[in-house]
């Protein structure tokens, strides 16, 4: 069941109570951050459990057309980089970013780096993604940005003018995380330090942020917040070479979780730990207010699901990706759910919630969205072909209404190769 195997559209088998160990691939979000930190740190560096994917494919082949040196370390998921200590040397103009938000925002910061000109381009719906105030931020910082595209979206060109460092403002009640963490990771390299600063209550996204901040530490930068409202960053402390291993993907391991909650079961995901910091582990409280359990140990994380699910009203904003699962759960619960201040979820890889709104609506419930929030009640369950907008994150929670709803299909199943290639060969063994 992978790759041209699959059926389009998807059915997906209804099953009982899993009792299953998931193993989802190593985080993408942690993977793009390490390999950027790695290529432009002094020395070389070995990252370890980089797992395929368009996402970490865009960014390994970004880094190439930038000019850095990479191979693999025996293992296909090893990769072994050789950094350039903070100055790119592009060997190729034009970047394709493809799909992958993370790869855009993070190479257009980075490429203000390089010693010529790039151009940051990539797939229709990239074109359609704004990046207007990442590039007023960078250019507050000294850089030279150029945004091609219509309405503040890329392509982007960079180059004439290197970080300079000093202040910027970013105005978090509309900004994407990934552009913090973008300006964060190519910081360390400015002439003199940066102090990122932030108008609004909340950076989205803000462990993102914190994630992006821990790995720059683990290669020997020197960034930290300055109270609620400012990020600093020293200049003179790049990166330095190192070995890192990537954890496995807690935005992955949401799928297996909801698919205990959602079959009355157990799902146990080893190597990821209650110390982990990845954001996407803040689901599994939502899920423990529906009634589930948690059991977090030293090095694996179960869940245990409730003899009914309780509706409840959750703040997703610092996992907004993992709210599409959520809203997926929320059909077999016992009262409404809400889920509110996820505002960025309009400019995803689609309006996620207007998609979200669309098709749950088509497997039964009444659901309503607004301008940051979802409403879910819960009503007569039918199967249904399911839409996912070329986005990887509506297949895969879609996928798991069919673990109990008959008659689930899942159209352009093949999209899920952004993160997680062989999801619905996974998905087929849980048991």
């Amino acid at each position: 069941m992978s790759g041209s195997e699959l059926l389009d559209p998807l059915p997906i088998r209804p099953r009982g109570a899993l009792a299953a160990t998931v193993r989802p691939p190593g985080s993408r979000s942690l993977a793009n951050r390490a390999l950027l930190a790695a290529a432009l740190a002094r020395g070389t560096s070995l990252v370890r459990n980089v797992t395929p994917s368009d996402d970490t494919d865009a960014m390994r082949l970004g880094l190439e057309a930038l000019g850095v040196a990479l191979e693999r370390d025996g293992s296909a998921d090893d990769w072994r980089i050789h950094g350039v200590d903070g100055r790119f040397a592009p060997i190729a103009e034009a970047i394709d970013v493809r799909a992958s938000g993370t790869t855009a925002r993070f190479l257009t910061a980075a490429a203000t780096l390089a010693n010529n000109p790039v151009v940051l381009d990539g797939t229709k719906r990239m074109r359609e993604r704004p990046i207007a105030d990442l590039a007023a931020a960078l250019a507050a910082l000294g850089a030279r940005v150029e945004v091609l595209g219509a309405n503040g979206c890329p392509p982007v060109r960079t180059g004439g003018a290197r970080l300079a460092g000093g202040d910027a403002l970013l105005d978090v009640r509309r900004s994407s995380s990934q552009y913090v963490s973008g300006i964060l990771l190519a910081a360390p390299y400015a002439e003199r330090d940066v102090r990122l600063r932030f108008v609004g209550d909340e950076v989205i996204s803000r462990p993102f942020v914190d994630l992006t901040l821990a790995v720059m530490r683990d290669f020997g930068a020197d960034a930290a917040w300055r109270g609620p409202g400012a990020i600093v960053v020293r200049a003179g402390r790049g990166y330095q070479g190192r070995e890192y291993t990537v954890e496995p993907d807690a935005q992955g391991a949401v799928y297996g979780f909801a698919a205990a909650a959602i079959t009355g079961g157990r799902v146990t995901v080893p190597h990821l730990s209650r110390s982990s910091i990845q954001p996407d582990l803040g689901f599994l409280d939502a899920l423990a207010a529906m009634g589930c359990q948690v059991d977090r140990g030293a090095d694996a994380i179960s869940l245990t699901a409730a003899q009914k699910l309780r509706g409840v009203r959750v703040d997703a904003n610092p996992w907004p990706d993992a709210a599409l699962a959520l809203a997926v759960v929320a059909l077999f619960a016992d009262g409404p759910t809400e889920i509110v201040n996820v505002p960025n979820l309009r400019i995803k890889e689609t309006d996620r919630l207007a998609a979200l709104e669309r098709e749950l609506t088509k497997l039964g419930a009444r659901a309503t969205a607004g301008p940051d929030w979802l409403r879910i009640e819960p009503g007569a369950r039918r199967g249904a072909a399911i839409d996912t907008y070329d986005d990887h994150r509506m297949a895969m929670s879609f996928a798991l209404a069919g673990l109990r709803i008959p008659g689930v299909s899942i159209r352009d199943p093949l999209c899920v190769r952004k993160t997680w290639p062989r999801f619905f060969e996974a998905l087929e063994s849980w048991s």
